[in-house]
């Protein structure tokens, strides 16, 4: 989504391989905080572009940690 939304090529992803003993995948279960009546503020697209146009505009900020 990342690469689409900036026009990239998707041959910038580079595939490594996995370490021995890490998890092959992660599944997140929300039935439990969405009984006790929580729902999400932002839809995850709309959460994404806005993380990816901070980052964006921003530059300055997080170069230095680079």
């Amino acid at each position: 989504m990342i690469l689409r939304y900036l026009n990239k090529p998707f041959n910038l992803i580079k595939f490594v391989y996995d370490r021995p003993g890490h998890d092959f995948r992660y599944a997140m279960d929300w039935t439990k905080i969405r009984n006790l009546g929580w729902e999400p503020e932002i839809q995850f697209e709309k959460g994404l572009i806005s993380t990816i146009n901070w980052y964006l505009n921003n530059e300055n900020w997080w170069q230095k940690i680079i």
